[in-house]
């Protein structure tokens, strides 16, 4: 079983995180959404720059990336349509002096149909497709374009230009949001591509690698980009990493990093991982959210024995009777109009269910679980209806 580290707080996770780098060259991160990614890269840039007497040192990609482009939707005259640049970030110094769009273009064409065209005076980006110009863009082609125009940003960094030779770690967080699955192994491939070639950078004849922490909340992203870097490319040098799966046990404010090197890392599991917590009667919170993950795990249970739906993880059950139950239950309760965004308490007769169903699977499928989730809820633990 790997080890599993506690940390009080972002800080002393960070200092972790550096540490790491001083002897790794770069560190992936899978993580669930809303256990504080975004905020643990701005701490890391933050502490970077303070041990670096207040200069900068780390080019990020994250939220606060992505909110640097806003819509002018023209609503006058609707027609007028652009992204509007925020020229008082940092992000863009330099920007007009690095010719970004033939490189912009080349990772475009791969995950999208539409040109662009910058203007640099007025900051803004707008957008055509065959005769139609000035066209609104999906969200996710705006940020698939956001993440291209950072990738161009980071080749010429690579390059030596000027304009970033301040830089000395690449923090990137959660990419690819909104992208389907194909285009998330396209981007996740030119991803680890990149980062190889930064963490192998020389300088003049002489080794000057920048580091990078990566993560990501999207499991098949997060798999791809291990076995990109973890995979021996010919003619070129391995890349030292370590793998961690981020965790904030509760919700609380404390953190947790598990070694993924040496297991296999599957998103079914620590979403099981996170479900066992949640159903704990002691520590854990359970929300209504929480019977789309049970269903979505033996949905991809069932996929893998190669069965068409989840009544495949039901039918092992004794009871027939309980089988119908909780059938009716996982379907009508996990088709509600229920968010992790809003989260809503599970009712006590809920509760009861969910843990009933959920031990039950356990008690079918052994997956193994980190040893401090394993012994949270066991099917002894789980109390019977009366």
């Amino acid at each position: 079983m790997s080890r599993i580290w506690t940390y009080r707080s972002l800080r002393t996770l960070v200092t972790r995180l550096r540490d790491d780098l001083n002897n790794t060259q770069l560190v992936l991160l899978y993580a669930f959404n809303r256990t504080g990614k975004t905020r643990l890269s701005m701490e890391f840039k933050d502490v970077s720059k303070r041990k670096n007497n207040g200069d900068a040192n780390t080019l990020y990609f994250n939220a606060y990336t992505e909110d640097l482009f806003t819509w002018e939707n023209d609503l006058d005259g609707d027609t007028a349509r652009h992204l509007q640049l925020n020229a008082n970030s940092n992000f863009f110094n330099g920007v007009r002096d690095l010719a970004l769009e033939g490189a912009i273009a080349g990772y475009l064409s791969r995950y999208a149909d539409f040109d662009f065209n910058i203007d640099y005076e007025a900051w803004k980006i707008a957008f055509r497709k065959n005769d139609s110009e000035n066209i609104k863009i999906s969200r996710g082609e705006q940020n698939i374009f956001v993440w291209c125009l950072f990738m161009a940003m980071c080749e010429r960094m690579l390059d030596g230009h000027d304009s970033y030779q301040w830089v000395k770690y690449l923090y990137i967080d959660d990419p690819i949001s909104s992208l389907d699955d194909n285009n998330a192994i396209c981007v996740a491939c030119d991803l680890a591509k990149l980062l190889r070639r930064a963490v192998s950078r020389t300088e003049n004849g002489t080794s000057a690698p920048v580091k990078v922490i990566f993560s990501s909340h999207h499991a098949l992203f997060f798999n791809v980009m291990c076995n990109e870097i973890g995979r021996p490319k010919e003619d070129e040098p391995s890349v030292s990493h370590k793998r961690y799966f981020l965790h904030r046990p509760n919700g609380g404010d404390g953190y947790t990093l598990r070694a993924t090197d040496d297991t296999p890392f599957f998103h079914h599991v620590a979403t099981l991982d996170e479900l066992q917590r949640a159903a704990d009667s002691a520590t854990g919170t359970l929300y209504t959210f929480h019977f789309n993950a049970l269903r979505s795990i033996m949905e991809k249970t069932s996929s893998f024995f190669g069965h068409s739906d989840i009544s495949f993880c039901l039918s092992s059950l004794a009871s027939e009777e309980d089988r119908a139950l909780y059938n009716r239950a996982l379907n009508l309760l996990s088709h509600g109009g229920y968010t992790i965004h809003e989260p809503t308490p599970m009712g006590d007769d809920n509760k009861e269910l969910f843990r009933r169903i959920l031990a039950d699977f356990r008690t079918k499928f052994q997956f193994a679980l980190p040893a401090s989730a394993a012994a949270a809820l066991t099917p002894s633990s789980v109390p019977t209806p009366t």
